[in-house]
């Protein structure tokens, strides 16, 4: 029983930060890929881990990008706010780069992918060599903290995007944790 009280702890508190807006206007990308800071991504019909995460997530849209930094006050880059992400929403611990991620995850196809999967790409010099993550919001957006516009939403189907995909990963810790959940009964009294 002591195990789901802070994930439901999690979920008041997310939902209370998530009721809090700034009213500001959606900008999108000169293209059309991105979606930045005064727009989230609706989450009501995902499972409750997922929801959480995708919640967070929505959290670090508009932070700028600076290397080597997790903090949605003053910067943070890719594998940063997808480490912050896990831990806030789910007290999950990811490695803090993007390739220690990727070999963190379980491998699957992109058809299997969901919302709160991480998807990695080969952004710099190597092609073979993944350098970035961004965590899936469906099966065609991806949130992630890009070099030159910070977090935002991006399409994988976009044309840089959709060539430097390197594979899609599930976090092991999430999938177990839903699995206990769909296991264990409902504990009256923390509905």
């Amino acid at each position: 029983m002591k195990r789901f009280i802070p994930v439901y702890s999690l979920l008041l508190l997310s939902l209370l930060f998530a009721s809090c807006s700034t009213g500001r206007r959606a900008q999108t990308h000169r293209h059309g890929h991105e979606k930045r800071s005064g727009q989230t991504v609706d989450v009501r019909k995902l499972p409750k881990e997922r929801r959480l995460l995708l919640e967070e997530a929505n959290t670090w849209l508009g932070t700028p990008y600076e290397y080597a930094r997790a903090d949605k006050g003053r910067g943070t880059d890719c594998s940063g706010m997808v480490m912050s992400v896990y831990l806030q929403a789910l007290e999950i611990k990811l490695p803090r780069n993007s390739r220690k991620q990727a070999e963190f995850c379980k491998t699957i196809p992109r058809e299997k992918a969901v919302a709160g999967d991480l998807v990695f790409f080969a952004t710099g010099k190597d092609p073979s060599r993944i350098s970035h993550v961004g965590m899936l919001v469906d099966k065609e957006q991806f949130i992630h903290a890009s070099s030159s516009k910070g977090v935002v939403v991006s399409s994988l189907d976009s044309p840089y995007y959709s060539k430097r995909i390197i594979c899609f990963g599930r976090v092991p810790a999430l999938e177990r944790m839903m699995a206990l959940l769909l296991l264990e009964p409902t504990l009256p009294g923390l509905l």
